[in-house]
């Protein structure tokens, strides 16, 4: 897999609470594609950050009906992967690539 489709597999990271509290467990929230599968997502976190990964867990997010500007509108579908690592591989999201 390229350098570049390692980027474009790999959106962001998930910076919230609850990704914060599963890093205890040496676990990393990203947001990826839909399209994305579970090997491409391992793939590219091991081409990226040069780790180990042990496993890859995938869910999608409906999106929510909210109001934009006093008109509905609905929220975009988000797929989330948490990846976890191998004991002694670990992946500071906060300082970037």
């Amino acid at each position: 897999m390229s350098k570049l489709a390692s980027y474009s597999t790999i959106l962001s990271p998930v910076i919230t609470e609850k990704s914060t509290k599963l890093s205890e467990y040496n676990q990393v929230v990203f947001r990826v594609p839909g399209t994305a599968t579970k090997p491409e997502i391992k793939k590219a976190i091991e081409d990226l950050f040069k780790v180990k990964v042990k496993a890859v867990n995938t869910m999608v997010t409906k999106g929510k009906k909210k109001m934009f500007r006093g008109r509905p509108g609905v929220r975009s579908d988000v797929k989330k992967a948490i990846v976890t690592l191998k004991e002694g591989s670990s992946i500071d999201v906060t300082s970037g690539l």
